[in-house]
């Protein structure tokens, strides 16, 4: 008799986890369906970028979403406007080096990249966003 009050309770309980799991299901399909992610692998924008900074050793101290030594592109995206003042001073602190904005830890200073390929990176971080 006891196997059988025990078995019951079990199968209560099964019944019942089984049953408040479904409740959260609904209400996860009520729940809006986030927005569907902007195609940029289209923007020529974001594929020079891309391709620019995969050449180079960006990656080395930044992440696309995670601070890494450096701040993440997408903290950066979010810090600036996609102004030509700003693009402009973005693609100077690749080239140059910069320190303080951040952190302490300073940038690395990269000559050998132009300034319209230093542009070309800072349009595709910003796009980020």
């Amino acid at each position: 008799m006891k196997k059988y009050l025990v078995l019951f309770a079990i199968t209560g309980l099964v019944a019942a986890a089984c049953g408040g799991s479904e409740e959260k299901k609904e209400e996860k399909a009520a729940e809006p369906a986030a927005a569907p992610v902007a195609d940029l692998s289209s923007n020529p924008d974001y594929t020079k970028g891309l391709e620019l900074v995969g050449k180079s050793d960006c990656l080395t101290c930044h992440k696309v979403n995670d601070k890494l030594i450096g701040p993440s592109y997408k903290e950066v995206a979010n810090k600036y406007e996609a102004t030509e003042e700003n693009i402009s001073m973005l693609a100077g602190k690749i080239i140059k080096g910069g320190k303080g904005v951040w952190g302490e830890v300073p940038m690395t200073p990269h000559p050998q990249i132009s300034e319209d390929d230093a542009k070309a990176m800072v349009k595709y971080v910003l796009l980020l966003k």
